[in-house]
């Protein structure tokens, strides 16, 4: 088995790096050049610009790549994990206490590999394409929150699962996948009143006008939410964005005050009335349900392995008689499980895709498609968003379609579109 790990990870950096080095090569190839159907909107200086973060961000993304494979080498067959499960059981004995520390540990460890590539991202590519406004000090504060968050919200789960694991049966599996299911829909419902605020403030939209239009949005297409913010994205970033978030009664839209800023009102309305598509679509419904069962899927599969020897061996560590470690299976499987779960991205971007179709369709059909291709032209070029993706490395990466490809099709919708 140890073969087909490396095997499998070969193939996953070979493949990763391909398709970076696709994109890079396919976005500078027509960098000079503005796709025909957005030659009257965004001047070749933003088109070059929005080419070379592209580029920029895809070689970070290659040091990124090589970086995790090393990183998964020195871990497995390097003795990184079998050192410090040693090290551990000398100090603490089997159990729940040392299946946490091992866990921790790698997850502490996964991270500090990880924070030189998020302060580089930030400070130097988001800086040098003008996007950044966040200074040192929030950067590693919002690193410090998340931690704390993570710590408070994880450990107690962990704990629990890992106590299945020991104590749960042969469908320990099935009880921990109630737990998660429960854990994620309940954070989904906390997340706008309990999370959020503690990065960002979150105030009630102020333009009248901007709240009346959008409540009469919400009535033609029978939506209901727990009230309509602004959120000071601009003390981080110049980046726009709107989203919904929250389940149930407890959902709230959210503009970013960057993008409120840059867009007219009915192409604020129209970006909402894309956003309600995915709600009224039920593609919110779906995505919950997918990754539910995504995620029952691949905890079957840990209660397998849990009872198969030749699974850590054959990563590269000896578990002693003495020392049963449910922590290190549970570590194992998360390393290897990204390498093998990557060949399901193109069907996960697909129907993504699709998604973003239909919910500029319901856009079209309740606001107006014209006002929603001008904010999408904007969005793109505020952003910097390459016009020309590798269609092969979108295939793999990209949720949303492309440019030009969707901005095609909501125009050939805008004659039988509303125009409030």
């Amino acid at each position: 088995m140890s073969l087909l790990f490396a095997f499998v990870l070969g193939i996953h950096f070979v493949l990763k790096l391909w398709l970076s080095g696709r994109q890079v090569r396919y976005v500078a190839l027509r960098a000079q050049q503005v796709p025909e159907q957005f030659a009257d909107t965004i001047g070749l200086e933003d088109h070059r610009r929005a080419a070379r973060y592209t580029i920029t961000k895809q070689r970070l993304a290659m040091l990124e790549t090589l970086a995790g494979t090393v990183l998964f080498l020195a871990l497995t067959w390097g003795g990184g994990l079998q050192g410090l499960y040693d090290g551990l059981g000398s100090v603490l004995a089997a159990g729940l206490g040392f299946d946490l520390a091992l866990v921790a540990c790698v997850l502490a460890l996964l991270g500090l590999v990880d924070l030189p590539f998020a302060w580089w991202r930030q400070f130097r590519i988001e800086q040098q394409f003008g996007f950044n406004r966040m200074t040192q000090a929030m950067f590693f504060a919002d690193a410090l929150k998340s931690v704390l968050v993570g710590a408070a919200l994880g450990l107690p789960l962990l704990a629990a699962v890992l106590q299945l694991m020991r104590a749960g049966g042969p469908s320990w599996w099935l009880a921990a996948w109630l737990l998660w299911s429960t854990f994620s829909l309940l954070l989904s419902v906390a997340y706008p009143w309990l999370i959020a605020p503690l990065f960002n403030r979150f105030t009630p939209l102020g333009d009248e006008a901007l709240r009346q239009r959008i409540r009469q949005l919400l009535e033609r297409t029978g939506f209901r939410s727990n009230g309509v913010y602004t959120m000071d994205g601009s003390r981080r970033s110049t980046h726009g964005n709107a989203y919904f978030t929250g389940l149930g009664a407890a959902k709230r839209i959210v503009f970013y005050d960057t993008l409120i800023e840059r867009l007219h009102p009915d192409e604020i309305e129209a970006v909402l009335a894309h956003e309600l598509g995915h709600f009224r679509l039920h593609h919110v419904a779906k995505g919950i349900a997918s990754s539910l069962a995504i995620a029952l899927l691949w905890l079957a599969l840990l209660g397998w392995l849990q009872s198969q020897p030749w699974f850590p061996a054959s990563l590269g560590v000896v578990m002693r008689v003495d020392l049963p470690s449910n922590g290190l299976v549970l570590v194992l499987f998360g390393l290897v499980m990204p390498l093998f779960s990557f060949a399901f991205a193109p069907l996960q971007s697909a129907v993504s895709r699709r998604h973003e179709f239909e919910a500029d369709a319901f856009a079209a059909r309740h606001a107006s498609a014209r006002s929603l291709v001008r904010a999408l032209v904007k969005l793109y070029q505020d952003n910097a968003a390459t016009l020309t993706p590798d269609p092969v490395h979108s295939v793999f990466y990209d949720s949303h379609p492309p440019a030009s490809t969707r901005i095609n099709r909501l125009l050939a919708s805008a004659p039988a579109a509303a125009t409030p």
